[in-house]
């Protein structure tokens, strides 16, 4: 059998494929175009593992909501207009998959998705010897925080349709939601409880699995950048990189926002936008709430970490640019204040907002396949805001396909050549 395995990309799917790949006995190579020390989409999201989140990306009004946002600096989402055949054929594309057909084919995958990454991280945190250790999850549940009366209607319907698919969710007024985290004063109509949602702190779980990674003997290639590939015939057997040649029986291309590049390279059509997003860490919070919170009407997520607070938001598409917009992040600070009115934009003053840029899809469903152009690749990518709640399924789902084994779910709708 072919053992040598060369993963393209260390975020959490790339670190969570390596993870499985060494436990079924595979030599695995990880090479990233990032520093050790890196910061990318992996590390400053919200840490959130959200069955909730069945619904994808790219679903009915989705569309006509963009178009309105657009005209606000601060708003949660933003297109930034430039001559990009790539990204006419991505809106067309998007615009084209926001039906309610296409929803209801996809709930049920990102449900047993998620459920079965939140079994993974519950029996790695239960024995942390055989993951990455400690990593901080909470198992106390989601609170989607609705400001007006519409928005919690809006939401009681999703509820609605969650408990219909076996996600249990309970609406609650304000009153209901005060006393399951008594710890923070909220500005709201109500909310609705995800008791099966979970949140973690992504940076001591990306420590975690670099660590037991290289533990397992896993080698690793950072400021490392692929320059080209190596065939024979239809199949890879290596990789051009700026380390040098590394050989290859089997690759994996979980290289986030840059798949797409990569793919290029491999003649594989992978489209795909990156969408920024921002956070802001509050080191010593006014007020700590104990549960992880969405502020519905705003889109922005707030995670307790220890002792810290972590705010992030906005849907930024400008490509593979990872400058500040601060009108964007005055957003995110002034919906935060808004549903947590103990707090006040200077709590924010002088912290410097963490950037990441999550790989969307046009369907909003992540790629996760073996190609059948090139039939030693496996691609896992595309994940887009889900990348730190389905890293460990995807991993799983990875190890699997490596092995020839049937996927633990089906991955029809998750095609890497679905766009040809």
């Amino acid at each position: 059998m072919s053992k040598r395995v060369l993963i393209l990309g260390a975020g959490v799917i790339g670190l969570s494929s390596a993870l499985h790949a060494l436990q079924r006995g595979y030599q695995v190579t990880v090479v990233d175009r990032g520093p050790s020390s890196r910061d990318g989409c992996s590390f400053g999201n919200a840490g959130m593992v959200v069955p909730s989140h069945f619904v994808p990306l790219a679903a009915p009004g989705a569309v006509w909501m963009g178009i309105k946002w657009m005209w606000n600096p601060e708003s949660p989402f933003y297109i930034r207009p430039r001559l990009s055949w790539d990204l006419f054929t991505w809106g067309l594309r998007f615009w084209r998959a926001s039906t309610a057909a296409r929803v209801k084919a996809a709930e049920p995958i990102l449900r047993d998705l998620n459920y079965q990454s939140r079994d993974i991280y519950t029996t790695w945190a239960s024995h942390p010897e055989n993951g990455p250790g400690d990593f901080g999850l909470e198992t106390k549940g989601l609170l989607m925080l609705c400001r007006t009366a519409k928005g919690l209607e809006e939401e009681a319907h999703m509820a609605e349709r969650a408990n219909q698919l076996g996600v249990p969710a309970e609406v609650l007024d304000a009153a209901g939601t005060k006393k399951l985290d008594p710890g923070a004063e909220l500005a709201i109509e109500g909310a609705v409880y995800f008791p099966k949602d979970c949140h973690l702190d992504p940076n001591r779980l990306m420590a975690g699995l670099e660590n037991r990674c290289r533990n397992l003997g896993a080698s690793f290639h950072f400021n490392t950048e692929v320059t080209g590939f190596v065939r024979d015939g239809s199949a890879l057997r290596g990789a051009r990189t700026s380390a040098g040649e590394l050989e290859a029986d089997q690759m994996v291309l979980a290289a986030g926002s840059w798949s797409p590049l990569l793919a290029k390279e491999l003649g594989l059509g992978l489209p795909m936008q990156a969408g920024k997003g921002y956070s802001l860490t509050l080191a010593k919070p006014r007020q700590l709430p104990t549960l992880c919170t969405i502020l519905t009407e705003a889109r922005v997520a707030v995670t307790p970490m220890g002792g810290r607070l972590r705010v992030g938001g906005t849907m930024e598409i400008s490509g593979l640019n990872e400058s500040v917009a601060p009108a964007r992040v005055r957003g995110i600070q002034r919906s935060f204040c808004q549903y947590y009115p103990a707090f006040t934009e200077t709590d924010f003053a002088d912290i410097e907002p963490w950037k990441g840029l999550r790989p969307c899809s046009p369907d909003g469903l992540p790629y996760v396949g073996r190609s059948k152009k090139v039939p030693n690749l496996v691609v896992a990518t595309g994940h887009a805001m889900m990348g730190l709640s389905l890293g460990p399924v995807t991993g799983k789902l990875v190890g699997q396909l490596l092995d020839g084994e049937k996927p633990s779910v089906a991955l029809d709708l998750l095609d890497p050549e679905r766009y040809g």
